[in-house]
């Protein structure tokens, strides 16, 4: 990580060091410090935290990070509050774009989920489509269940153009280490699907949207290393709900991802839950139990901290 000029240095206690296990998971990197619980990468900066309750904060962003860690850890009494709504280090201005658009937009889903792959899906939603959308219910896609998803995206897929790209668990514990963590992937497989949807004959958009998962700058900074960049996007938190595109590339993403889900449960004969949860941990133990810990790289994201918990557990 380049200009990393500011380190902040702080102590918590055992229910931060808790929480900030369960903040940071996605962003873990593969390997670990000695003597640390964790070492992860948000944005610019680096965080590691040891056994002994310090949590270095290294970057750009540091003293922000580290200074959010230290009043959560002075006031434990709001604990609880802080952690039931997402955070926002910084006030985001929110941007409105126009209803009545053509656009394009990605969405990604599996990101959260110790079980199945990573799907990210890019849509074209041109003006002709949004009555169709709508009627759909396509506008309120967080809201649907399963089974409506599963009824309405092959209407939605028959008439709209679309990419997709499934990273399978095997590939993911392969590419995931030090250097590639969850959100690079994400921007990469982002850049892609896009890249390939936006190169597409007759497609005329006036915005490209990205539900957006960290800044424009760290997100284009992951994507250096690439040739074919997608640029001029308008980046959006919870976006499905302010673009149709994105809506459909969530509600795709979703719904390949129950059917790769389901796949798993047929093939290990056992129900494959979404999530993270001890519930999952248990369903896991089971089929290390019964087919071997390698069994694993085939179906979970092994940096996830469940992995540790299943592996004790079955020794």
């Amino acid at each position: 990580m380049k200009n990393q000029n500011i380190t902040k240095v702080i102590k918590v206690n055992d229910d931060i060091k808790e929480k900030m296990c369960e903040f940071y998971e996605d962003k873990k990197r593969s390997k670990t410090p000695p003597y640390a619980i964790f070492q992860a990468e948000d944005n610019d900066t680096i965080i590691t935290l040891y056994e002994s309750g310090k949590a270095m904060f290294q970057g750009l962003s540091a003293d922000i990070e580290a200074s959010m860690w230290e009043m959560i850890n002075n006031d434990s009494s709001n604990l609880e509050d802080f952690f039931d709504e997402p955070r926002k280090k910084e006030k985001e201005e929110d941007i409105e774009i126009p209803f009545n658009i053509n656009s394009i937009g990605s969405d990604e889903v599996g990101t959260g989920d110790y079980f199945g792959p990573i799907v990210v899906s890019a849509s074209y939603v041109s003006v002709n489509d949004i009555d169709f959308l709508t009627n759909l219910g396509v506008r309120d896609s967080k809201k649907l269940s399963d089974e409506k998803i599963l009824e309405i995206v092959p209407q939605i897929v028959k008439r709209i153009k679309y990419k997709t790209i499934i990273l399978s668990n095997k590939e993911y514990n392969k590419y995931h280490n030090e250097d590639m963590n969850m959100n690079k992937i994400k921007a990469i497989l982002h850049n892609k699907v896009l890249y390939n949807l936006t190169h597409e004959n007759d497609i005329k958009y006036d915005y490209i949207v990205v539900d957006q998962f960290e800044s424009p700058k760290s997100y284009y900074n992951h994507l250096n290393d690439t040739d074919k960049i997608v640029k001029n996007i308008t980046f959006i938190t919870k976006a499905e709900d302010k673009c149709l595109s994105v809506a459909c590339s969530s509600l795709i993403s979703r719904y390949i991802f129950i059917k790769e889900i389901d796949k798993l449960g047929e093939k290990y004969g056992i129900f494959i839950p979404k999530g993270a949860s001890s519930y999952v941990d248990d369903i896991a133990i089971k089929l290390v139990s019964k087919y071997g810990k390698n069994v694993l790289n085939d179906i979970a994201k092994l940096n996830f901290s469940n992995t540790k918990r299943i592996l004790e557990s079955v020794k």
